[in-house]
């Protein structure tokens, strides 16, 4: 790593703590990690979820779009029924269902809820007129749910956890961006986009996104910086470890 890559820094906007799995991906790269962490999870009620699980057995497939809704689903529910297909939206999810001992039937080769909706249309009959459980965030958008139903799928979407926004230090974010520290910005979902703007203001986060690199863990999240004005290159992977190369890598060719 030169010197001049490691004198700057790499923003984490998802929320996790310092040793978080992001932030020891870029760590274990040689890159110099800050935390802002843009979106706090937490609890939600736990009783329609419960009730939903309760009555696992009678779904045909559950649809994970966040390791969040999987970490949920799997407090209350630590081994899948035998009988129940699993769909998740994005490698990264994918991948913490599996080594949980959660077999995965159903990953789009893209990590967004309109690559989902179509593969399971590509699967005819068996899956466009299942029933599904849809375990998903506070801020869910409808795209999952309504596609779905649209090919003819009975989906029960229910709160396995609450999205928010969490407290960042503003002052200490416009001092890195005022002295041009920052050499990227990671973002792992929408939310974290729209989260820092407001945080930020339209005119640091401008200042941010010209100075350094957004790097996107998808098209869904690259798009909602792109409704922003500003342009990010999408991971090679979807996945958290995808997205800590493909920063190292553009790093290490810009510096």
């Amino acid at each position: 790593m030169n010197a001049r890559l490691a004198a700057k820094a790499v923003v984490v906007t998802r929320a996790e703590a310092s040793d978080g799995p992001l932030s020891r991906e870029l760590k274990s790269l040689g890159l110099r990690v800050l935390l802002w962490p843009t979106v706090s999870i937490g609890a939600t009620d736990p009783a329609p979820l419960r009730a939903a699980l309760q009555a696992i057995r009678t779904f045909h497939w559950i649809v994970f779009a966040s390791r969040n809704a999987v970490a949920a689903v799997l407090e209350q529910l630590p081994t899948p029924p035998a009988a129940l297909k699993v769909a998740a939206v994005g490698k990264a999810t994918a991948q913490v269902l599996r080594q949980r001992g959660w077999p995965v039937e159903l990953v789009p080769d893209e990590g967004n809820a309109a690559a989902l909706v179509a593969a399971f249309a590509a699967r005819g009959p068996e899956a466009t007129a299942a029933r599904i459980l849809y375990p998903a965030s506070s801020r869910a958008l409808p795209t999952i749910a309504a596609g779905l139903r649209q090919l003819g799928a009975e989906v029960t979407q229910v709160e396995a956890y609450r999205t928010g926004s969490a407290p960042l230090d503003v002052a200490a974010c416009r001092d890195w961006i005022a002295r041009e520290g920052v050499a990227a910005v990671t973002f792992a979902s929408p939310s974290a986009v729209s989260e820092l703007a407001e945080a930020l203001g339209h005119t640091d986060f401008d200042r941010l996104l010209h100075a350094a690199t957004a790097v996107a863990i998808g098209r869904t999240t690259a798009r909602a910086l792109s409704a922003r004005g500003h342009h990010a290159v999408i991971a090679d992977a979807a996945t958290l470890e995808g997205l800590a190369v493909t920063t190292l890598r553009l790093l290490e060719t810009r510096s």
